[in-house]
């Protein structure tokens, strides 16, 4: 009996042990950090492992959507403008030897990886550094006391450089199995005509390192035939994905790729004409691609009623277009060799375009030959002619191939050698540009409305609404060229862009009974060339657009410089949203490196509120005979108007500043409790129950109790 207790405890214990090692490698395998940009209009998040797979940062399927968000300002619930569905990092080479702790094996090639699929931490991708750095620490926000910016959940900064060349950098280091180390620093800015893009610097080099820690495992070894391998599979954009109805936009299956760059004259064949590659623009030929990019935007879609292009809002009947994005990578620098630090303008030797499905994209095996020597196939490939594009066609991107998840951009530089501490730089940009918000209203409201003649981007006109609206979208490819060129310049420059002044350190909005506060510190006031501040609001959401209600200092309607203003054109039980801006006299902006020359202005990132201010009415005084309930009827027909950007809002008007209110059926079942304890004299109620579900169209009873004296019984309708 005790030797069974024993056995019983002994199984116990190594139950529990493995248990712990489990969690230990969920933790080592899942649990990497992950630091955001978003400070300008294109925001993102990046990981500790030197790249972003798919569902790499909450590892929900749901999310496969997730990153390089523009417009970022209109990102909120309702509304996910999310465009990349996964990336993927390979780093390759052949006749390589393996580390003894790795078995020693020697493989024709080997291919070592992050994403597009799975990943590992302790073998293969191993973070050793991973910091977020600023120029100056976000500015504090506070809404009635409340800290209000979204910054203080993801701008967190791990060092303070006054000196950086960009707004926020973000510096990566990571070991690889293969003993190449990857640096790469990350650069975001939020001047309003650079703030669309990223630029990221890498820099592999071969330290002999293949574990996480310091000791040099292989410090003798050369690699031959090097290939640094980017994937993206881009997808424009969730919200506009999930409007269509369809499942499959969501990861990309009706994804146009296009690129620019790597096609010579003589590459043309039949109809697919080329007039030049990136080596021959360089070289003079002003008609060939001056550019090296791959970009992607929204195509059309066979299991659709209407064509897809811009992703028009059918289900709301407003037209808006919902994926006006294009989205897209442009070479900027590249090393001709580990020992010639120009740019070689052949790289990179292969863009392509691969099923996003197939097998190589699958969680990948760095000891697998078999799986490796598919993966080379398409790392060293070759530029693949015609491009994605031009072979849909007018048609539909997910009939290609018979391809059951679209395909993604691919592109690697090299082959490199790389003899021990050798290294090769590789420069790139990032960007997201299209059609602005209120094109996307304009046109798309014209588009469902069939407002014909249409009038089209060169001022012509049509009568037919797809051609017009396409027509317009399809400007969105001239736009990110303009992104990449914008890009271009200011890394040819050594990053010397002119910075908008510094918004306050301090902003805070205070709600009141007959006006909303707001105040600011004098911070930015020793900016050279500071001019003035300006103030933007928003009713019902922040993640929406803003009017301009105030602005101070040179060229204002009110030229001396305040720090307090009172927004007394509030209306009671509306929530409003501020940001403030300062701005320069223009004097810090010629017009170069791609600039339109004048005034800059801070980002509204910076000080933007996420949380409302009201007007507040005093308490109702008793026998609280102006007590009001409003609307009363609730009609959802009218909710648009009720409460803009608040449909779903109902409001107790001149009640006690601190009761109960009791929410009945009109057969008596309570469904709803709130406790209004702020002293006012308002309380909202957004029509739901306790257990969140909508109320239905019926007459309710409202039982206001105060803290002291009778109770008040109120009746309501509700029409849906």
């Amino acid at each position: 009996m005790i030797r069974s207790n024993n056995r019983a405890k002994n199984r116990l214990i190594i139950a529990m042990f493995m248990v712990i090692l489990l969690i230990n490698f969920i933790h080592t395998s899942y649990g990497q950090e992950v630091k955001w940009f978003k400070v300008g209009s294109l925001q993102t998040w990046f990981r500790e492992d030197g790249c972003e797979p798919e569902v790499g940062r909450t590892f929900l399927q749901a999310d496969q959507q997730d990153g390089y968000r523009w417009p970022a300002q209109f990102h909120g619930a309702d509304k996910e403008v999310d465009n990349m569905a996964a990336k993927a990092l390979w780093i390759a080479t052949t006749n390589y030897t393996d580390a003894a702790q790795y078995g020693g094996v020697t493989y024709p090639q080997k291919v070592v990886h992050v994403g597009p699929r799975g990943w590992d931490l302790n073998r293969e991708f191993m973070p050793q550094v991973f910091k977020l750095i600023g120029r100056f620490e976000h500015p504090k926000v506070y809404v009635d006391g409340i800290e209000a910016s979204e910054l203080k959940y993801d701008d967190i900064l791990d060092e303070i450089d006054p000196n950086l060349v960009c707004d926020r950098m973000i510096y990566n280091v990571v070991n690889t199995s293969i003993g190449i180390t990857e640096k790469r620093k990350i650069m975001t800015w939020a001047q309003q005509n650079h703030d669309n893009y990223f630029i990221t610097e890498y820099i592999f080099t071969n330290t002999g390192n293949v574990d996480p820690d310091e000791e040099i495992e292989k410090p003798d070894q050369t690699l031959e035939n090097v290939y640094f391998t980017f994937q993206y599979r881009y997808s424009v954009s969730r919200e506009g994905a999930d409007g269509t109805g369809l499942n499959s936009p969501r990861w990309g299956i009706n994804a146009m790729l296009g690129k620019r760059g790597e096609a010579k004259a003589s590459d043309s064949k039949g109809s697919f004409v080329y007039a030049g590659d990136y080596e021959d623009w360089l070289n003079g030929n002003a008609a060939a691609d001056s550019l090296r990019c791959q970009f992607s935007w929204a195509g059309r879609h066979s299991g659709a009623s209407y064509d897809l292009i811009g992703y028009p809002d059918v289900v709301g009947q407003t037209g808006r277009l919902q994926g006006p994005q294009y989205i897209g990578v442009v070479t900027l620098h590249a090393d001709k060799s580990a020992t010639d630090k120009t740019d070689d303008p052949k790289q990179p030797r292969t863009s392509s375009y691969e099923q996003s499905d197939d097998p190589p994209t699958r969680p990948n095996d760095q000891f697998d030959p078999k799986r490796m020597s598919e993966e080379w196939k398409w790392i060293a490939r070759g530029h693949r002619l015609p491009r994605h594009a031009e072979l849909v066609g007018d048609g539909f991107p997910d009939q290609l191939e018979g391809t059951p998840g679209g395909f993604s951009n691919l592109n690697s530089y090299g082959p490199y050698t790389l003899g021990p501490g050798d290294s090769i730089r590789i420069v790139m940009a990032e960007a997201v540009n299209g059609l602005d918000r209120e094109l996307c209203k304009s046109i798309g409201k014209d588009w469902i409305d069939e407002n014909s003649p249409y009038t089209l981007p060169d001022g012509s006109t049509t009568t037919d609404r797809d051609q017009f609206k396409n027509a317009w979208v399809f400007t969105g490819q001239d736009s990110l060229f303009k992104s990449f060129s914008r890009a271009r310049k200011i890394f040819t420059n050594d990053y010397q862009l002119p910075s908008t002044p510094p918004p306050p350190d301090y902003f805070e909005v205070t709600s009141g009974g007959d006006r909303i506060t707001l105040s600011w510190s004098k911070t930015s006031e020793s900016w050279p060339g500071f001019a003035g501040y300006k103030l933007y609001r928003a009713v019902g959401k922040y993640d929406t657009t803003y009017q301009q209600i105030f602005a101070c200092g040179g060229g204002t309607d009110h030229p001396d410089l305040v720090n307090e203003f009172d927004d007394i054109t509030a209306t009671r039980g509306k929530a409003y949203y501020y940001y403030i801006t300062s701005f320069d006299d223009g004097t810090n902006n010629p017009g170069t490196m791609g600039n339109p020359a004048g005034v800059l202005e801070s980002s509204l990132f910076w000080t933007r509120t996420i949380e409302p201010a009201f007007l507040k009415r005093e308490a109702g005084i008793e026998p609280y005979e102006n007590l009001r309930i409003v609307p009363n009827p609730y009609n959802i027909r009218a909710r648009d108007f009720q409460y803009p950007g608040e449909p779903d809002k109902l409001m107790f008007l001149n009640i006690p500043g601190e009761c109960t209110i009791r929410i009945y059926t009109e057969r008596g079942d309570l469904i709803k409790t709130i406790i209004h304890d702020d002293g006012s004299g308002d309380e909202s109620w957004n029509l739901n129950t306790e257990y969140g579900q909508v109320v239905v169209s019926g007459v309710y009873i409202a039982i206001i109790e105060p803290k002291q004296g009778d109770p008040i019984t109120k009746k309501f309708v509700v029409i849906r």
